[in-house]
């Protein structure tokens, strides 16, 4: 009896073998249709290119780096209600897409990421060449980048005595339907990059590329300072949403 009370008592007080380990149960993932749903999907773009995925696939395909483990499709369905098509989601402010309920930073991230990657791409195609015999591509930008705001954006396209694009820069933005700008800072930034001539580029967020009275007359402000100063200006372009006006083409210049 002494020895088998003693033999339990031995082998409770023991120290267990595995006491100075931590043990860790691992869990692998298991696949759910979210990952077959973004699997196929991906097949899809690889194999067969981007005509074969709708809009709204697309921009699945954008949101899955930024959500890893949700299904994104709602999110996408509720930005093209939100802005209309998927140009105007990425052209959407930051502050905007904040509004749409599971749109949080890192999807506002990749979006802009991919906004920006489109901006790049447009302008390489003017950078260095000449814009007079580019004019195409010059029109192709100023849609890429301004068609879709939602408030007005005044930007030069700085030129150098070849009509060779030394700068793109914006000079303003402003409300729904007015920018300010001021023809002695648009001179001035000329002097400071030797540009020899200008193309001025606007937006209206209404659509319409009308030209208004005000846009007409600060035209003119800036092409008689450009001539005191031998700074020719070639044109002054308004984009719309799908067409644009060009002053050299309706006589106003």
């Amino acid at each position: 009896m002494f020895c088998k009370v003693s033999l339990m008592n031995h082998f409770a007080e023991a120290p267990s073998l595995f006491d100075d380990y931590d043990l860790q149960v691992i869990e692998r993932p298991v696949p759910t249709i979210v990952d077959g749903h973004r699997q196929r999907l991906r097949d899809r773009f690889t194999t067969c290119g981007a005509t074969s995925v709708a809009d709204y696939e697309l921009l699945e395909l954008l949101l899955f780096r930024a959500i890893p483990r949700l299904d994104v499709k709602p999110l996408a369905f509720a930005l093209l209600k939100a802005f209309g098509d998927l140009n105007q989601v990425l052209a959407a402010s930051p502050a905007r897409l904040a509004q749409i309920t599971g749109c949080g930073a890192a999807v506002i991230t990749e979006l802009k990421l991919v906004e920006a990657a489109a901006h790049r791409m447009a302008r390489a195609k003017l950078m260095q060449r000449c814009v007079i015999s580019s004019w195409s591509a010059v029109i192709d930008y100023c849609h890429t980048t301004m068609a879709h705001r939602d408030t007005e954006q005044f930007r030069i396209l700085f030129l150098d005595t070849k009509n060779t694009l030394i700068a793109d820069e914006e000079h303003g933005h402003g409300t729904l339907d007015h920018v300010p700008v001021y023809p002695r800072e648009v001179m001035k930034r000329a002097l400071e990059l030797n540009a020899a001539s200008l193309i001025l580029v606007h937006n209206h967020p209404s659509g319409d590329p009308t030209p208004s009275d005000a846009d007409i007359a600060m035209t003119k402000q800036i092409e008689a300072a450009g001539k005191t100063l031998s700074i020719t200006l070639h044109d002054h372009i308004i984009i719309g949403k799908s067409r644009e006006t060009s002053f050299r083409e309706w006589g106003l210049l």
